[in-house]
């Protein structure tokens, strides 16, 4: 998979991909990700990104033109299965969108700033929209960085237990079960007596109970959806 990621401030995503998995799976070439700066794509000596908007208004807009000509010059090079736009009226991210998006080979994202993007580059350039929440940040990178963390744990080989990801949170529709380790007793704490019983039938059973329940008091919009 190759992730293309256009931004103002590209130096706010260098530090996601230089650590742990992420790390890891560019090292193993497992994915390619291309910080781009949009910057380099204004033709104007002050490398403007941005203007006012027409009919007046608090705020700057990003132009169209730079994010046009950046776009147009990747897709020059290599087909994309998605463009997504990181805005917060975007569909919301859940599970199914990166289990989705983690099957694609090539994807580009966009980091929107000040005001958002010209409507022009939503109606004309982007296929998806996403948010990762009903809040605002100021700006689109940390965004992607979430969105990319949750796509690339699913490609294969990236995690050293690829059945790891399938008992995420999310993936049935159930939050994941309470999980223990050792010591079995600590301070008086102690772990689940069948969770050390090593009837993996039973063991299993209470998981699946363990999620519901859990499910039901902490997301019970969850277990509605599913219905």
């Amino acid at each position: 998979m190759q992730i293309d990621i256009i931004s103002l401030f590209p130096e706010l995503l260098t530090s996601p991909f230089e650590a742990s998995i992420l790390k890891r799976a560019i090292k193993s070439q497992k994915v390619v990700v291309h910080l781009h700066n949009l910057r380099d794509y204004a033709q104007n000596k002050q490398k403007q990104v941005d203007d006012y908007p027409y009919g007046g208004g608090a705020g700057m807009v990003m132009q169209i033109e730079p994010i046009d000509r950046c776009i147009q010059k990747l897709k020059s090079k290599r087909e994309y299965d998605e463009i997504i736009y990181l805005s917060p009226d975007g569909e919301q991210l859940n599970q199914s969108i990166s289990n989705m998006l983690s099957t694609k080979v090539n994807i580009i994202i966009l980091c929107g700033h000040y005001k958002g993007v010209d409507q022009r580059v939503r109606d004309h350039l982007i296929t998806r929209e996403i948010s990762i929440g009903d809040f605002v940040l100021s700006g689109g990178e940390l965004a992607a960085a979430v969105l990319c963390d949750s796509i690339i744990r699913l490609i294969p080989g990236v995690l050293g237990d690829e059945s790891s990801a399938l008992t995420d949170s999310y993936q049935d529709g159930l939050l994941a079960p309470p999980i223990y380790t050792r010591p079995a007793n600590y301070r008086g704490w102690e772990v689940p007596k069948i969770l050390t019983s090593g009837n993996t039938g039973e063991v299993e059973k209470w998981r699946e109970n363990q999620a519901v329940e859990k499910t039901r008091n902490a997301r019970p919009d969850l277990l509605s959806e599913s219905d």
